[in-house]
């Protein structure tokens, strides 16, 4: 036997290490470009553009999720079934002419997959099993539900949310309809639909028997609705959990359907008689007693149809935030997670798809998990090929190879990126089985470069004499995550303190703790948390990094909360570090971990509702910072900063993201740089705040006492205003709807004028008659007179900005990643505004017309430059970059990474660095900053530079170096490289050895 098993381990290792090889040869992206696919721009529309995006230099296409969505979505993110492909894009037949398209234009595919969470309706089967029959549900292990609520009326139910007001009102409004469909019972609330236990079945097929035998006597159809009431009455019910009595009920309840659809296709009379029962049921509107039978038949069902408001404080399954309509779901269970990765995972083995972008990983159980079994399922699955018949009789030798190799080849084979947003000093946890993230750490490094950060005190005053009032961002940060964990998660606080309390009462030294006393002692603490979440998975550890923020969450807790008692706050910190005091027993250790595990998937949400979707639209010193994954209060950050984290990234992590915008950043690419603008500008900034505001005076209502817009939200429109103004002013009044529509949306992120919840009609009016009223103005009016060259000083700073932005970003350690349409000026807002339809079609024309150019490089260059309101320019630099990363992939993908100093009058201005590959290859990298002193209108002369010098010490004195962007040769004298020349035709630059 043991040579047996010795033979079957050498069979293993020779299959793995030819799939290493293997894996290790494969494809990895270059350059990334995200599309949202959606009903109105499919799989074939996405085909179309495949050859423009290849020719442009994106080596990988990147899009939204495929799997099916519910009907109409527009993002892909609500899953309602993970065994189709959603047939709104096209279907497989469509993803199948995608596909063809991509591998003719020599793209790969990264794909976006979505392991959190679920869409509910009436078109997911696994949620409607689930409200079926409640915890007895096969789907039951794909939810996560907490089956014993605080609410002792939901034991063993769904809250379900959906109703537009009271169910009493809503019910006796005849809203809530019984129907009988194909010989099943259902609810119907307008579209939603929800299925009848059938247990409860004998609640309709009993009533009014006695009339039924009159009229038909005793015969066959009477006697099979006899015989189908004394099946139910022998049905196990929905709380049953033996697996066994499980499967009897899943049998048992198809078959009743299936006997009640014959009875009634071949009994017209039983037919007639069931519907007219369903007619009784439905009610009369003003006759209360009416309903009586339709509520208790809803009383008898898994789930509780409540009024949407009832979710904030009652809701008893996991969200996706605080959104109703998405269900987490139990990814940490085997059957969820091959479920949910079949189609995937197919498509990998097809070779459609090269590359997994995966949603919100925060949201898991087990994070590190989760991530190397993808690695490890797309291991197996290229070994089952490679082993073809052999595979059942090796696989079980193979796996537990695989859990024993160190080959680095099989760590990270698959490319697989996670949407993880990290702190300033956060780094992304090592033992995450990823390439890297998604790019929001790199948008805000990049971002901070550009501001002013000599002028933070003084950006500071102006804001607060324009509110009249002073914000201290922290503590705004910790009101509103208390916000969320009071409302819009008042029920998944509930839910945990509830956890926590049978923790407590489990042992006499903590059972004093109450209820309330534990509630209030973990809002404090959540809101107190550092980061977005830590990341404990096994029981008893707890590694240096989350040891650090659970310890300074509690003494923050216990610090702002003096009066509390202190031991509170440490009973929690030692569950959240795995301490075990001595006091509690073995048994009550796997309590205490499950709710160690729940707590971590709530920091994310309240963070990032608190945080990105609140803070961030309260505090507008300088909107451009704030960013998802940004902390505003850092007024910019420094280019040591800046290349420390690039060097770490071309360390440890050189396949990660870089983007500067995707689908769910606060504000476009552009707008993002123009307003970091206004860090340079501090005196001018100031003018036009106060002239706004004086001349915008009249057009503000008053809403019970107060002034709307409030002098804050006037602050979050003007920089808007100046960050999206157009290159043209006749394309000004277009703004106005954009505007229209974001500004109502950011108050109501805000929470404190209006919010989602809890809408002031009156205020949001206001805001709107405020946004009219502005451009109703003429062109000639003072407002807009005295704004217009301000915006465009600021504009001709972002401009610059926004070039150097393209150049750092592609040379920068990492794989770029464009959202669709940026390779032109991007000034859009958020989402819904940053999904608008994107002009492909002049895309293509215009870059076959810069491919196509009679001129010379440094004479298009030149013309591009000097003509760059049409966005022409931003096209050209990312073209000519993107080739020239294409021409040495081993020097921008996996090269080394130098910092640049210079020296001289204009040191302070530049970013610069160096790529290195091997045998030679040199790409350096040199951009302007904080140029608004350095311009002349809309141009920075090169002559500002003049005495100004990039080092290259240590590098082959007298090389010779050939700028990507014009074609130019510059030379290495003195030991660098004169920036003056370097910016003579363009003011970037991107040079490299290659011809």
């Amino acid at each position: 036997m043991r040579v047996e098993r010795e033979v079957a381990g050498e069979q293993a290792r020779r299959l793995l290490d030819e799939v290493a090889s293997e894996l290790a040869a494969a494809r990895q992206p270059l350059a990334t470009y995200r599309v949202q696919l959606h009903k109105d721009f499919t799989f074939d529309a996405a085909a179309a553009v495949a050859r423009y995006l290849g020719e442009l230099g994106i080596t990988d296409f990147y899009t939204s999720p495929i799997l099916q969505a519910a009907p109409g979505s527009v993002h892909g993110y609500d899953v309602i079934d993970h065994q189709r492909i959603n047939e709104e894009l096209g279907g497989e037949e469509g993803f199948g002419r995608l596909s063809r398209a991509l591998q003719d234009a020599g793209l790969g595919y990264v794909l976006d997959v979505v392991p959190n969470h679920m869409g509910l309706g009436s078109g997911n089967s696994l949620w409607l099993d689930l409200l079926e029959s409640g915890p007895s549900a096969h789907a039951a292990k794909f939810f996560d539900v907490e089956w014993h609520p605080v609410k002792d009326e939901l034991i063993d139910k769904v809250l379900v949310p959906v109703l537009g007001d009271r169910y009493g009102a809503v019910l006796e409004r005849g809203e809530i309809q019984l129907e009988l469909h194909e010989g099943a019972f259902r609810i119907r609330y307008y579209d939603h639909l929800f299925p009848v236990n059938p247990r409860s079945y004998g609640h309709i097929l009993a009533f009014r028997m006695d009339e039924l035998e009159k009229q038909l006597g005793r015969g066959e159809a009477v006697d099979e609705l006899k015989s189908i009431l004394f099946e139910l009455e022998h049905m196990p019910s929905r709380h049953e959990l033996d697996p066994v009595r499980r499967e009897e009920r899943r049998r048992e309840k198809e078959i009743v359907k299936r006997r009640v659809a014959t009875l009634c296709a071949g009994s017209a009379a039983v037919r007639r008689h069931l519907e007219e029962n369903v007619h009784i049921f439905n009610g009369s509107q003003g006759k209360p007693r009416s309903f009586d039978l339709l509520d208790k038949l809803l009383d008898s069902q898994a789930y509780r149809l409540a009024h949407w408001r009832v979710s904030s404080e009652e809701i008893n399954y996991r969200r996706f935030f605080d959104i109703n309509s998405l269900a987490a779901i139990r990814m940490e269970d085997p059957e969820v997670f091959e479920h949910a990765h079949r189609i995937p995972f197919r498509l990998l083995a097809e070779g459609s798809i090269n590359g997994l972008r995966i949603d919100h990983p925060d949201g898991l159980a087990f994070p590190r998990r989760y991530f190397r079994l993808l690695q490890d399922a797309h291991i197996l699955q290229r070994a089952a090929a490679r082993a073809g018949p052999r595979w059942p009789q090796m696989e079980a030798a193979v796996k537990e190879e695989l859990a024993r190799s160190e080959d680095p080849r099989l760590r990270r084979p698959l490319f697989v990126v996670a949407e993880k947003i990290l702190g300033r000093t956060e780094t992304l946890p090592a033992s995450w089985d990823v390439a890297g993230t998604t790019g929001y750490d790199y948008t805000n490094s990049l971002n901070g470069i550009f501001v002013a950060r000599e002028n933070a005190d003084k950006l500071q005053k102006i804001y607060s004499r324009f509110i009249h009032g002073e914000i201290d961002f922290e503590e705004l940060v910790y009101q509103k995550k208390k916000l969320i964990l009071y409302t819009a998660m008042a029920a998944e606080m509930n839910l945990l303190a509830r956890q926590l309390n049978r923790i407590s009462e489990g042992n006499r030294w903590t059972r004093d703790f109450t209820l309330y006393a534990l509630r209030a002692a973990l809002i404090e603490l959540i809101a107190c948390f550092p980061v977005y979440r830590s990341y404990i998975e096994e029981p008893g550890h707890v590694d240096e990094r989350d040891r650090r923020y659970i310890l300074q969450a509690v003494a923050c807790a216990r610090r702002r909360n003096p009066a509390e008692n202190a031991s509170i706050y440490e009973f929690i910190g030692d569950i959240l570090l795995q301490k075990f005091a001595a006091y509690v027993e073995e048994r009550e250790r796997p309590a205490q971990h499950a709710f160690a595990l729940k707590l971590q998937q709530m920091l994310g949400p309240v963070m990032a509702k608190g945080l990105e979707d609140t803070a961030f639209y309260v505090y507008n010193r300088l909107v451009s910072l704030n960013e998802v994954g940004g902390e505003p209060e850092h007024f910019g950050s420094t280019l040591e900063s800046f290349h420390e984290q690039n060097a770490l990234r071309a360390q440890k992590w050189p396949r990660s993201l870089l983007a500067t915008a995707t689908h769910d950043t606060k504000r476009g690419e552009d707008i993002r740089v123009r307003i970091d603008a206004l860090s340079e500008l501090p005196e001018e900034w100031r003018k036009a705040a106060i002239a706004f505001a004086r001349r915008t005076e009249g057009l503000r209502r008053d809403v019970d006492g107060r002034l709307a817009p409030d002098r804050n939200e006037q602050m979050l429109l003007l920089q808007t205003l100046i960050g999206a103004w157009p290159t043209r002013m006749s394309e000004l009044p277009a703004m106005r709807d954009r505007l229209l529509q974001y500004m109502v949306k950011a108050a109501k992120e805000a929470k404190v004028n209006t919010s989602w919840i809890q809408e002031d009609p009156r205020w949001e009016d206001a805001l709107r008659a405020y946004v009219e009223g502005l451009f109703a103005l003429p062109p000639r009016h003072a407002l807009w007179k005295g704004l217009q060259p301000f915006a465009e000083k600021v504009a001709h700073v972002g401009l610059h900005n926004s070039l150097a932005q393209v150049v750092l970003k592609i040379a920068s350690p990492g794989v770029p990643d464009f959202y669709q349409g940026c390779e032109l000026w991007d000034l859009s807002l958020v989402d819904p505004d940053n999904r608008r339809p994107v002009d492909f079609e002049l895309r293509r024309r215009l870059l076959d017309e810069i491919r196509a150019s009679s001129l010379t490089r440094v004479a298009q260059a030149r013309a591009l430059y000097g003509s760059w309101q049409d966005g022409r320019i931003k096209l050209f630099l990312t073209h000519a970059c993107l080739q020239a990363r294409k021409q040495a992939p081993d020097a921008f993908a996996g090269g080394g990474y130098v910092p640049l100093t210079a020296r001289g009058p204009r040191a302070g201005n530049l970013c610069a660095f160096a790529r290195t590959g091997p045998g030679g290859q040199l790409a350096v990298a040199v951009t302007p900053r904080l140029v608004a002193p350095l311009l002349d209108g809309a141009a920075l002369p090169p002559d500002r530079f003049a005495g100004t010098i990039v080092s290259l010490e240590g590098f082959e004195p007298g090389m010779r170096l050939r700028d990507a962007l014009t074609g130019e040769e510059r030379e290495v004298r003195d030991g660098g490289l004169a920036v003056d020349r370097l910016f003579s035709t363009l003011p970037v630059a991107l040079l490299t050895t290659g011809g």
